[in-house]
């Protein structure tokens, strides 16, 4: 028997369809893991008693009081930083001094520690509003590996998308990260076929896909950039991600290293093309946006993380302006201290408006509507989804619901979509993803959040204490 699920009569429906329609008083069908009809409640309340035997739903959710959206989509972190909060970023350090520091910590991690900070990331996430989350793990220390970041997300029901990251430049051959916390080649290039002959699902609607993520260019060489590029191209939808142009001291490297700016020796390794995506992009020159436009490329931004570590602002209005596919991720929770998928989108919304050299401050460069675009419709298409990030009948039913009637949103009813991003951001209220409801009122099902965080903090603790930190 097919479930259906009818979430019903909601303050407002936002679709992020084509025509960016908000429907007023209106309620979600959802047949199995697909979206079968959306429209006034009236409407589908009159659909339904055509034929009760056949549509009546399974179960109702009353959403009076919630505006009802497509869930979130996260398109950059690193999960297993939960296990290290609040080290050196709140002392002030930028991007390459935080990370020598990290790097020996990280090299304490084994398989528990990796499955225990997936779920703690992902649940935060969850509880936030995200359903699709992309993950970036590039160091496997101890025996750890990517299958056990896949085994917890399958646990918990998110849409999925790990990325089998590397590192492979040490110190000793000019890289920034220490010699024993990086891998052979040979051995990432092994490994990358066997995680995406293992566990990868192009399908439409697929919960899993896997890409293909060499770390930086600060530490991964010109050949393994280039060979992984290869490799994923082999398979379908297999996509390619890094971190690029999100400081200067990037730049520097770069030009000493390849006598290149970053985004050039990118495309020189072959890294440009709708199935690549950047994290961060702070510091693009125009003729990089204007390239990065003209292929297709995707670029997640990542608000939070770059102002802690003061990287820097992107200029997401400018890459909008110029066609460019721009997601948002929450980026690794030890450069963001939380996992908060719709503080994000609020941070994104605020951080445009304010002024940097060469741009003005501006209260309009960046509404709260396209702040949700972004972190819906926008990170579909920075995952090359066409299948999730709106509402629309056939599409996943991937959906959550926010309550705009609790006291943080008093007086906001005049427009509730924008209050989502004006207000504090709040806890979702329902989650549901490919037509399972993964949360319901606020509580993420099936979790025992005390057993998770006592685990948790053993594994963070073990692994400070180890590296001598504590």
């Amino acid at each position: 028997m097919i479930n259906r699920i009818l979430i019903h009569d909601a303050e407002v429906v936002v679709t992020m369809n084509a025509t960016r329609e908000e429907l007023p008083r209106a309620s979600v069908l959802v047949e199995g893991d697909t979206i079968l009809r959306l429209g006034a409640a009236t409407e589908i309340d009159a659909w339904i008693a055509q034929d009760p035997a056949f549509r009546y739903p399974h179960r109702t959710i009353d959403a009076r009081g919630c505006v009802v959206m497509p869930g979130l989509v996260n398109c950059h972190h690193h999960l297993y930083q939960t296990l290290t909060r609040a080290i050196g970023t709140g002392q002030g350090r930028v991007l390459f001094d935080w990370l020598k520091m990290l790097y020996p910590v990280w090299a304490e991690m084994d398989p528990e520690a990796i499955h225990v900070s997936t779920q703690v990331g992902l649940a935060e996430l969850l509880l936030s509003g995200a359903t699709t989350v992309a993950d970036h793990l590039y160091l496997f220390p101890n025996g750890t590996r990517l299958d056990d970041e896949i085994a917890a997300a399958r646990e918990l029901g998110v849409r999925f998308h790990p990325t089998r990251g590397s590192m492979s430049l040490g110190e000793s051959q000019g890289g920034l990260p220490p010699d024993r916390v990086v891998e052979n080649e040979a051995a990432i290039l092994e490994d990358s076929q066997r995680v995406i002959e293992t566990f990868h699902d192009a399908a439409p609607r697929s919960m899993l896909r896997i890409g293909l993520a060499p770390c930086s260019p600060f530490s991964v060489s010109a050949d393994l950039m280039r060979e992984s590029a290869r490799l994923a191209r082999t398979y379908q939808r297999v996509g390619l991600h890094t971190h690029l142009a999100e400081t200067l001291d990037e730049d520097r490297f770069c030009l000493e290293k390849f006598g290149k700016h970053p985004l050039d020796y990118a495309e020189s390794v072959e890294w440009m093309g709708s199935d690549v995506w950047f994290a961060h992009m702070v510091h693009p020159s125009e003729s990089d946006m204007g390239r990065l436009a003209h292929h297709c490329s995707g670029v997640c931004h990542c608000a939070s993380s770059n102002m802690i570590l003061a990287s820097g602002i992107a200029p997401v209005r400018r890459m909008l302006d110029l066609g460019v596919r721009v997601g948002l991720g929450v980026d690794g929770s030890a450069s963001n201290d939380g996992n908060h998928m719709l503080g994000e989108a609020r941070q994104a919304m605020l951080l445009q408006r304010v002024g940097w050299p060469g741009f003005e401050s501006r209260a309009d460069r960046l509404s709260a509507r396209e702040a949700l675009e972004l972190a819906t419709l926008g990170g579909a298409r920075v995952l090359q989804r066409d299948d999730i990030g709106s509402l629309e009948p056939g599409k996943a039913a991937d959906l959550v619901a926010f309550r705009v009637d609790d006291l943080g949103h008093a007086g906001a009813l005049g427009d509730p979509v924008a209050s989502l991003l004006t207000c504090a951001p709040g806890r979702v209220w329902l989650s549901v993803i490919n037509g399972k409801i993964v949360v319901e009122n606020s509580e993420l099902k099936g979790m025992d959040m005390a057993a998770l965080i006592k685990r948790h903090n053993a594994a963070s603790m073990g692994m400070l204490k180890r590296a001598g930190l504590v």
